[in-house]
């Protein structure tokens, strides 16, 4: 398992992770820094443990902010979806009805066609 040092919050650290994990670790631990940071801009004695807890937490905040768009997207996404297979649908049953009332009016015109021969004959 390698060992990695993240910085967060000016302070760094030894993590360990799994192999080939390590950029994942990084990328996560520069999410955590960044929050880390504006607590540190605005509170200059931030023990450690303090530091990192207000930081996940600003994390799981805004987390729990994009869970909650996925949410509202998905209904959306799903509502869309099921519009579009009404009009797919109804697109379907359109020409048929067409095809029929045409075929039907062309037996009707030539119901009409034999009678006036018939007459004129």
């Amino acid at each position: 398992m390698p060992d990695v040092t993240i910085t967060i919050g000016g302070r760094d650290f030894q993590v360990a992770c799994s192999e080939g994990e390590e950029h994942f670790l990084k990328s996560a631990a520069a999410m955590l820094d960044t929050e880390a940071q504006v607590m540190v801009g605005q509170i200059r004695h931030l023990t450690e443990a303090r530091m990192l807890l207000m930081a996940g937490l600003m994390l799981a905040d805004k987390t729990a902010g994009m869970e909650d768009g996925l949410k509202v997207a998905e209904k959306r996404i799903a509502a869309l979806e099921a519009e579009l297979a009404e009009a797919r649908a109804a697109a379907g049953e359109g020409p048929a009805s067409m095809r029929d009332s045409l075929a039907e009016l062309a037996a009707r015109a030539e119901a009409i066609a034999a009678h006036v021969e018939d007459k004129a004959g």
